[in-house]
């Protein structure tokens, strides 16, 4: 089913990502910058993640001797700078998640140059290397995003969700490497349920959800794919949820030939393929659109 794949390192059938996106209680502030702070019980909600999420999802990956990638906010690395140092000494990979989850589709291109640019900054400052991987917040990468990155040196980006495989995206400044996901592997459906930001969904039990995601692997790793989860501490690192995703993971383990990997690595792995004329990737052309599609109205 998949035409283009890539051979993974060691054999392995398929390579995993779980990613998690601390984004503690920058959402709020940016929904509601006049009165977030009134908000003490959302607060309390979103800041669980750095507080008590964090930890114990270092606590799984030491268990388990995984090493992975945490997109965070700028914003939030000042806010909670332990939390951060907890995950760079662990050896996991920070990237760039926005300075306080902005949506780089609703900025100017100078607008989103200055957050991208603060971010790198404070990215640097508090772990000691340039990010090289972004994700864009809400995924709301724009038709600006793409050339800023190339121009600040990235080597992947992680916000798009058109292929079950690495490709690579390109624009006249050069190319990046993807890593695509998609809403099925994403925590906020089956999960959230806050009345601040109105999003409100109907939330599942961990088994149900984790049966989900179970089975986005199985397939991936039957098809040769890519399976990166975007969840994030203050959802996923809730008691329950985080013993159902312990269970994921040793159901990946014993079943065998699967590269669990940072984001970082896998970009390299997929450039380093490319380079040796190993891997063809499919590339895609961005922005899609130069404009606003025209439609020609109905005849009167």
């Amino acid at each position: 089913m998949i035409d283009n794949g890539i051979t993974w390192p060691n054999g392995a059938r398929c390579a995993v990502a779980f990613t998690f996106d601390m984004d503690a209680d920058s959402i709020l502030h940016l929904a509601h910058p006049t009165d977030a702070h009134r908000r003490v019980s959302a607060l309390s909600q979103l800041r669980y993640g750095p507080s008590i999420a964090v930890p114990r999802i270092l606590d799984l990956y030491r268990r388990h001797d995984l090493k992975q990638t945490f997109y965070v906010p700028a914003w939030c690395i000042e806010r909670y700078p332990d939390a951060v140092a907890a995950m760079v000494k662990d050896g996991h990979e920070v990237a760039h998640h926005g300075y306080i989850h902005e949506h780089p589709s609703e900025l100017s291109r100078d607008e989103e140059r200055h957050w991208l640019r603060r971010g790198i900054e404070i990215i640097e400052r508090h772990t000691g290397q340039r990010p090289r991987g972004f994700r864009a917040p809400l995924y709301n990468f724009s038709d600006h995003t793409l050339d800023l990155l190339l121009e600040e040196g990235f080597t992947y980006d992680a916000s798009l969700m058109g292929d079950d495989v690495p490709y690579l995206i390109q624009s006249d400044l050069g190319d990046l490497v993807e890593l695509p996901t998609h809403w099925g592997l994403d925590d906020w459906p089956p999960y959230v349920h806050m009345i601040d930001i109105d999003y409100m969904m109907s939330i599942k039990s961990p088994s149900e959800a984790i049966a989900g995601f179970r089975e986005e692997f199985d397939a991936a790793w039957e098809f040769g794919g890519l399976w990166i989860a975007v969840w994030h501490p203050f959802v996923s690192g809730r008691l329950a949820r985080l013993r159902a995703v312990e269970g994921l993971i040793t159901y990946m383990q014993d079943k065998g030939d699967v590269w669990f990997a940072r984001m970082e690595d896998i970009a390299a792995h997929v450039r380093a393929e490319i380079e040796a004329g190993r891997h063809v990737p499919r590339i895609e052309r961005l922005p899609y659109y130069d404009g606003p599609v025209a439609v020609e109205a109905a005849a009167q």
